[in-house]
């Protein structure tokens, strides 16, 4: 049986329950590498509750510190919003700092690994996330209009290099569909610790809505599925009703079935909370979302001629081998192309910009 920690927390005081989650799921993480994963939808104040709060960064960090770990590694891909702005997304939100040091962009190092073929062969992710030797996600606690919720499974989409977000989405086209990729996103590597920042959440059209409520609580899990059920009943939503937590079950991630979850704390449903309307159906079908995610995918790698060198780390680093060098410059075949932006953030020259 999983267990799911809920401990009462402001941001003042996160440590303790930081400490907490850590003796109810014990690791070792001596001579470790680690990475740690907060939410880092997009380039934002930490109050407006879009990306998880510096203050729980900073105190897992912090925790992680004591356990000796070889490595610390504290990155993320930001949304469709903020490609190539990924330091950006850091420094604005407070997570930079937050981070003491142990930042990078794992966006520059991805790698290509197997995927499902129902919606793309491949994927590039970053390196680092196949290399870690313990993974821990910190998601926050809020709405999604696609997936009614963002938490522990959602947030391993950041797993995904560049417009790669923006491509699964469009091969998606639906909510149900939707919510099936990121579950499937989420087995190319299982993080192996969840602690969710709760103390602020977000309601309503999520994942950046301007509706928040004070919760007041840090929630920990070693498992995605029972943290995920436990947020959904907290929101006044039945998990039976999600598919990605059906088909997380299905798949043996985990049972969000409540009478299988020892719950350590006080779990209690928020009054009036608002889920998304209609549960994703409405900004699936928004022709100005659809616009969006199109506009992300048209883009393709335009080289400035005056400043490149021709120093071919653009071609030596695509995933997918998009980019050949002629006559000195890099071409890209835009059929091989995924987008991932690979080539514009490793190049050493800002020669390559992104155009249609």
């Amino acid at each position: 049986m999983n267990s799911v920690l809920i401990h009462p927390a402001t941001y003042d005081t996160v440590r303790p329950a930081v400490d907490r989650a850590f003796e109810l799921f014990p690791m070792n993480l001596s001579g470790k590498k680690v990475l740690i994963k907060p939410n880092a939808l997009r380039t934002s104040r930490a109050g407006e509750a879009i990306v998880t709060h510096p203050a729980v960064l900073k105190a897992v960090v912090e925790k992680v510190e004591t356990l000796n770990p070889a490595e610390i590694i504290v990155g993320d891909n930001p949304g469709v919003a903020s490609y190539g702005a990924n330091e950006e997304c850091f420094e604005k939100t407070g997570l930079m700092a937050a981070a003491r040091g142990y930042y990078q962009n794992i966006g520059n190092d991805p790698v290509t690994v197997p995927f499902t073929r129902k919606w793309m062969p491949q994927a590039s992710v970053s390196r680092i996330v196949m290399e870690a030797d313990i993974i821990i996600s910190l998601p926050r606690f809020k709405t999604h209009g696609l997936t009614v919720m963002s938490g522990a499974i959602k947030n391993s989409y950041g797993f995904l290099c560049g417009a790669q977000k923006a491509r699964l989405h469009k091969i998606a086209g639906s909510p149900a569909r939707f919510q099936e990729a990121v579950v499937d996103v989420f087995k190319i590597r299982v993080p192996d610790l969840f602690i969710m920042d709760a103390v602020v959440g977000m309601e309503g059209n999520g994942p950046a809505s301007p509706d928040l409520r004070d919760i007041g609580q840090v929630l920990a899990a070693d498992n995605a599925v029972a943290m995920d059920a436990v947020v959904a009943t907290m929101m006044g939503c039945d998990p039976s009703n999600l598919r990605f937590l059906q088909k997380a079950a299905k798949d043996g991630l985990g049972d969000y079935n409540l009478n299988q979850i020892n719950i350590v704390g006080q779990l209690e449903k928020i009054d009036h909370f608002k889920l998304p309307p209609l549960s994703g159906e409405a900004v699936t079908g928004n022709p100005d979302v659809q616009e969006m995610l199109a506009s992300k995918l048209a883009f393709r790698p335009q080289v400035d001629k005056d400043l490149c060198t021709g120093c071919g780390t653009c071609a030596d680093h695509c995933p997918v081998s998009a980019l050949t060098m002629a006559d000195g410059l890099p071409e890209v075949d835009a059929e091989t192309c995924i987008t991932c932006f690979c080539c514009q953030e490793l190049c050493p020259e800002k020669a390559i910009q992104l155009g249609v």
